[in-house]
């Protein structure tokens, strides 16, 4: 593991001082965002992306734990014209540009939930594993102009286990439009009941079996958060990525028992191969 990250690291460091010579081939993504993965290189029909990162994070919603945890990158691309169709782990998807500063996206994805054993200091024994389910994720972002240096963003992700609603501006770094530079944005993110309370409420069974105050969470304000991006062409094929993420939570979260950090973090870095 300590190799791996310390490869990871080189490459980035590496990568941003690299002369972006090695990307003037690589066409015009659907959106030039680093958040957002194209591998079309701007033309039609399939493309595809594969490779792994690693990333340093909360073990839980609310832990005071951190940990290294592998995932594989990338995804599968259909692209026509201004749409984008991907297939991406546990998430299927579209996503179109309309009138050059309109993006809209359609996404379904899995919730694996969280388990008790997410907690190696036994924090959350007792309170069995949260439930599984799909998602569905509607978001718009809406550009000041078609360059995509500033926009505003607004996602709804509904489930079974509650709804969450996000609403932020970002701003993107780098003159380049083939998807690489940097970008940072910032949110408010509000929450139902439901939602609340599958991360950060105790009902009655699981207080007796815990140990823990039953604690029943109301909807509203959740938290605000930052999230930085990054992505660079290394060359031709290879693709290196990064981001930070950081949410701090408001008050009402953290009177939970459950929430033993007033925030939650991650670090990630990875690198991907382009077909």
């Amino acid at each position: 593991m300590k190799k791996v990250t310390v490869l990871l690291l080189a490459l980035l460091t590496n990568a941003l001082f690299l002369q972006t010579a090695v990307a003037q081939d690589q066409g015009r993504a659907l959106v030039p965002l680093p958040s957002l993965e194209d591998f079309t290189r701007g033309e039609d029909g399939w493309s595809f992306g594969l490779g792994l990162g690693i990333e340093y994070e909360s073990a839980y919603e609310g832990s005071d734990e951190f940990g290294f945890e592998l995932d594989p990158a990338g995804a599968v691309q259909w692209r026509r014209g201004d749409d984008i169709f991907y297939w991406a782990g546990e998430a299927l998807g579209w996503r179109g540009l309309r009138a050059d500063t309109w993006l809209f996206e359609v996404t379904v994805g899995f919730d694996e939930g969280r388990e008790e054993s997410d907690s190696s200091k036994g924090r959350l024994d007792g309170l069995g594993d949260g439930d599984e389910g799909f998602e569905l994720v509607l978001q718009t972002r809406r550009a000041f102009d078609a360059d995509w240096r500033y926009w505003l963003d607004g996602r709804l992700i509904a489930s079974e286990n509650g709804n969450l609603g996000i609403f932020g501006v970002g701003r993107r770094f780098g003159e380049r439009k083939d998807g690489s530079g940097s970008e940072i944005s910032i949110a408010v993110l509000y929450h139902d009941s439901d939602y609340a309370n599958k991360d950060f409420g105790i009902n009655a069974t699981q207080a007796a079996a815990s140990g823990l105050n039953e604690t029943n969470m109301k909807g509203g304000f959740r938290s605000v958060g930052l999230h930085y991006n990054y992505r660079n062409y290394i060359s031709k094929n290879w693709q290196i990525f990064g981001e930070v993420l950081y949410e701090h939570y408001g008050s009402d979260l953290r009177r939970s028992p459950i929430a033993r950090n007033n925030f939650e973090a991650e670090v990630g870095i990875g690198i991907i191969y382009v077909f």
